[in-house]
């Protein structure tokens, strides 16, 4: 490998942090991981430098999502978005299916967001100008310009963090901690190898400074560890989080005689927002006293059981409820209980594939351009082997799962899902 210019650092780094940055280095020389998103070192001593685009894309995916389900995940986006310009042009229905299984969808829109805003001006450089981007705080900001422009910023994440807590046997918790982490990454920067150093440090603490198990023997950083000593599992200190709340919730897995079900769209603003998926109630910690209300058509419902799933800061328990339709529509009672707020009271939104509006009722097709109608579409009848061209979400392709292997022959009355 061709020799590399002596590094410039900073004054107040001593000799012994010196030498480890070096021997850091080195060793990403050596190890770096082979990502989609990252040019190795010896690609760049030969003049090859980072996609910014692509970049991005993965600095999105990887703020809630692991580097695992990320690779794959990042090779399809890229297949179906391979530009700024195709991702700006793309509706946001197709962002959303393609975005669909890694949660949290507010990325996925404020992604969209902002290929709106870099198909007219370019990719900036700059961390204040990257902040003012969509779903890009601080964090994400450095890590894009160290990464794609070897800009002199020193991005912490959750492995690099680690690793800083540990070489400094920090005790700090919360905002203190978090700010004595950013100074000392400041500080230890190589600033003629920004975009190296940081992905020197991830790749560290993906393979080596492990949160369990740490391969301290491997380290390279290992000889001025402070936290070895001590127990490097005992950093970063936290503070102990409470128990998450157990919120509850119904879902209606309604199938038409075509064997599709109906799928309605979410507010785009909350939680899945702009999603497809299961009609049903709240999600609440309080009692669900009227279950039935919120269903998309008349009783009797099958109860097919529950499901449990885990999102950041609440635990969900849902009952999936099932019932076999000989018609193909959702009942109109439905529908005019999700009037759109601020809008002519008699619009309703709306979308039956196959069918003629239902009366009284405005219903728009999403497969033509230019309509006409103030509402888009409410949700649609989609085949029950067509969940992933729906994207729809994990927590209901486990109620649909769950609620598809009931036999419709053997509903039950109302009364009986008294309770839930």
């Amino acid at each position: 490998m061709a020799s590399r210019p002596a590094q410039a650092l900073p004054l107040d780094i001593d000799v012994e942090e010196r030498r480890a940055q070096a021997q850091l280095l080195a060793w990403y020389d050596r190890q770096a991981a082979d990502l989609p998103w990252r040019v190795s070192p010896q690609a760049k001593v030969r003049g090859i430098r980072p996609d910014p685009y692509i970049v991005w894309i993965s600095e999105i995916m990887l703020q809630q999502t692991t580097r695992a389900a990320v690779i794959p995940r990042l090779t399809r986006f890229l297949a179906r978005f391979p530009d700024v310009r195709a991702l700006a042009d793309a509706p946001m229905e197709a962002v959303l299916q393609e975005w669909a299984g890694m949660g949290y969808y507010a990325r996925a829109r404020a992604l969209h967001g902002a290929a709106q805003i870099l198909a007219r001006s370019g990719m900036p450089s700059e961390v204040q100008a990257l902040q003012a981007l969509p779903g890009i705080g601080p964090y994400t900001a450095r890590a894009i310009a160290a990464i794609a422009f070897d800009a002199p910023q020193a991005p912490v994440d959750a492995n690099i963090a680690r690793i800083l807590a540990r070489l400094h046997a920090m005790s700090e918790t919360g905002s203190a901690l978090r700010n004595r982490l950013q100074a000392e990454a400041d500080r230890l920067m190589a600033r003629q190898r920004p975009g190296d150093w940081a992905q020197a440090l991830m790749d560290l603490g993906a393979k080596i400074c492990r949160p369990i198990g740490p391969d301290c023997g491997q380290c390279p950083l290992a000889k001025m560890c402070k936290g070895r000593a001590i127990g490097p599992e005992k950093f970063p200190a936290s503070a102990r989080a409470g128990p998450k709340p157990l919120r509850r919730g119904i879902c209606f897995f309604l199938r038409n005689s075509k064997g599709e079900v109906w799928l309605e769209r979410r507010p785009n603003r909350g939680l899945m927002g702009g999603m497809l998926g299961l009609p049903g109630s709240p999600w609440t910690e309080e009692e669900i006293l009227d279950p039935l209300s919120c269903a998309p058509a008349p009783a009797p419902w099958r109860r097919a059981g529950s499901i449990r799933h885990t999102f950041t800061h609440f635990h969900l328990e849902l009952a999936v409820m099932a019932k076999q339709e000989d018609c193909t529509q959702p009942s109109l009672a439905h529908f005019q209980q999700k009037a759109c707020p601020g809008l002519d009271p008699g619009c309703s939104r709306g979308f039956v594939s196959e069918n003629a509006p239902i009366q009284g009722l405005r219903v728009s097709d999403p497969t033509k351009s230019g309509s006409d109608f103030a509402c888009d579409p409410l949700g649609e009848w989609i085949a029950i082997g067509d969940w992933q061209r729906a994207g729809l979400p994990s927590v209901f392709v486990k109620a649909a799962r769950l609620a598809s292997t009931v036999d419709f022959a053997a509903q039950i009355t109302a009364e009986m899902i008294d309770g839930l």
